[in-house]
């Protein structure tokens, strides 16, 4: 049997009901869609009059997509001109990052002044800037959010004191709640000055600070480019250097009277070898239970806190 075409009508009344793709208005029916003609004149009937007047119901309005701000860390500088007059004042600033590639002028421009003042500059692929900040530039560099001092100005803060120096040497503390953490041990603990690696280290970021709780605002901390050399001159100036290491002497029975410097491990890997040689000796703090380490932070202040004691002996 043969059917006409016109037997059943258009393609738009014989179909099941999809959505309308076409703009016209089907009369008797309602869209199910939420944007467009639907959601102008939401509200403005009864039905979604109640709907709206209904917490329950209003719980399960469908969500309305908006894009969110990126919300910047504290020390994070985004842009090339932001970054260019960062360099130019002369703030401290922990890294840059860069993409790796062909830069243009401009960004060239800014590695070279990073590099000459010491910056260390990290070459990253762009994904990796993309998940920090999209609209990166090719540059993205993190700031600190306290000034560092010198190794002269350590030593002068012993000096004016009248007291023998007592310095924290950190070989690669990576976390910024173990660096904070220690900072605020060695300032409770009387310490003149913590000292820091300029690579394979933590900075003074929001997360460090936060963990420092104020001690920031009282305690110098140096960041130097060579630990050991940095050991060599403290020992020419009559400084005792110890390690904290798990072959080291006794804590309670070493002699740790006069100028002192403490030296704390990473986490995990301990101090490295060649600033372990560069020490004059190791001290340990005896275990009693099943485990033998302690958090990089905790062994700081037991050491610090014992070292104090024995300066006011």
């Amino acid at each position: 049997m043969a059917y006409d075409r016109k037997d059943f009508g258009t393609r738009r009344e014989s179909m099941p009901y999809h959505g309308n793709h076409s703009g016209k208005r089907v009369e008797g029916r309602k869209s199910p869609d939420w944007t467009g003609t639907a959601q102008r004149n939401y509200g403005k009937n009864e039905e979604n009059a109640s709907f709206e007047a209904d917490p329950k119901k209003r719980a399960f309005r469908p969500a309305r997509f908006e894009r969110e701000e990126v919300e910047l860390p504290e020390n994070l500088l985004v842009g090339r001109n932001p970054i260019r007059e960062a360099l130019k004042a002369g703030r401290p600033m922990e890294k840059l990052l860069v993409m790796k590639g062909d830069l243009s002028g401009a960004a060239r421009d800014i590695v070279q002044m990073a590099r000459k003042m010491g910056v260390v500059v990290q070459e990253v692929e762009k994904v990796r800037l993309d998940q920090v900040y999209p609209n990166h530039q090719g540059l993205l560099a993190y700031v600190s959010m306290a000034s560092y001092s010198t190794m002269e100005d350590i030593y002068a803060a012993s000096e004016e004191k009248g007291e023998d120096a007592f310095i924290v040497v950190l070989d690669g503390i990576t976390d910024p709640h173990n660096l904070g953490a220690i900072i605020r041990s060695a300032e409770c603990a009387g310490a003149h000055g913590v000292v820091v690696s300029e690579r394979r280290s933590a900075g003074l970021n929001p997360a460090c600070v936060k963990a420092a709780a104020g001690a920031l605002e009282y305690m110098k901390v140096a960041r130097v480019t060579n630990i050991a050399r940095v050991i060599e001159e403290m020992k020419e100036r009559g400084i005792w250097v110890y390690a904290a290491d798990m072959d080291g002497a006794d804590l309670y029975e070493a002699d740790l009277k006069g100028p002192i410097a403490i030296v704390i491990g990473a986490e995990g890997e301990g101090v490295s070898q060649l600033v372990r040689k560069t020490c004059d000796g190791a001290i340990t703090i005896p275990m009693s239970g099943h485990i033998n380490s302690l958090n990089a932070s905790v062994a700081a202040g037991i050491i610090l806190f014992e070292t104090a004691k024995a300066r006011r002996k």
